[in-house]
């Protein structure tokens, strides 16, 4: 291939891995580290190279990718990597970091003369797996030459944002996506719990608004997860969805507007994860409803 890239991914939770393995897949040289090598691993058995540290990651590569759990943590990882990286790389930053921090990893970029790109992603663990994710992408025009062929391995659409990073134009719009999801995810828990309480069969409530306006297949595939038992391994864990509930509440109350269902939607997520569910998918906020000992949904 004639675009061919060496890339270096930093971070392989759900969405990092993934994105790595497509990349391989589509033919770039990919490097990735992870703070638990462990986790990395497997994924030499796809052609990734896994490094010790993100300097070695990053070694002479064209485009840096960093799918971590926040901003901070990014900035500290780029800190740990700068040292190996040339002026002029590109940095592709895919985590759902807040405005706030997209502007102060843009500012790091700019200190060290890297070509930055906010590019966070809209998806989960499946789109990821199968290179269908959305990616969200503000940055210079004259650099998307190099970005086109990294977006399109691990995304099926790319939608632009901006051409400066830095204003975190394609972050706003994964907040607001975001806060989308959240609600329609706690209001499906919500929905089944309350089926629970009241003795309503649960596929009566789906079979009620099945093919109408109120039907949706997130609905669906949401339901399915907890109606199955299907919580583990998480599309989307309940950990990461406080993390961007509460990144939302925030971005909301610096732009003077109140999110109640999104401050509703971060406390029912860390009830659920007290609970010991913060590992599963964040459907599995639906055992926030109640107590200690939650009943199964269909039992």
């Amino acid at each position: 291939m004639t675009d061919r890239l060496t890339v270096s991914v930093l971070g392989t939770g759900i969405m990092g891995a993934a994105m790595a393995r497509n990349l391989a897949r589509a033919g770039h040289i990919v490097r990735a580290w992870n703070r638990t090598r462990a986790k990395a691993e497997p994924l030499a058995s796809e052609g990734v190279h896994i490094a010790d540290t993100p300097a070695q990651a990053v070694q002479d590569g064209d485009v840096v990718l960093t799918m971590l759990h926040d901003g901070p943590v990014t900035l500290n990882t780029m800190r740990e990597a700068v040292t190996a990286l040339r002026p002029g790389t590109v940095w592709v930053q895919s985590t759902t970091a807040g405005i706030e921090a997209v502007g102060t990893l843009a500012a790091f970029a700019g200190a060290h003369k890297l070509v930055f790109y906010d590019a966070p992603v809209l998806g989960t663990r499946q789109p990821a797996e199968a290179g269908k994710l959305t990616v969200l992408a503000a940055g210079p025009a004259e650099g998307r030459a190099k970005v086109t062929p990294v977006f399109d391995a691990v995304g099926a659409r790319t939608v632009w944002a901006g051409e400066d990073g830095a204003e975190g134009g394609a972050t706003r719009l994964k907040l607001v996506a975001n806060s989308w999801v959240l609600a329609v995810t706690a209001a499906a828990g919500e929905a089944l719990a309350l089926a629970k309480a009241l003795d309503v069969d649960p596929a009566g409530f789906l079979d009620l608004v099945a093919g109408g306006p109120l039907d949706m297949g997130y609905l669906r595939a949401k339901s399915d997860l907890v109606l199955g038992g299907r919580l583990t391994p998480p599309q989307f864990a309940v950990t990461t969805a406080v993390k961007d509930a509460r990144l939302i509440v925030e971005a909301g109350a610096a732009g003077g507007v109140r999110l109640d269902v999104a401050e509703a939607a971060a406390a029912r997520m860390e009830r659920a994860a007290a609970q010991g569910h913060g590992g599963e998918d964040m459907v599995a906020a639906y055992f926030a409803s109640f107590g200690e000992d939650p009943p199964h949904p269909s039992g």
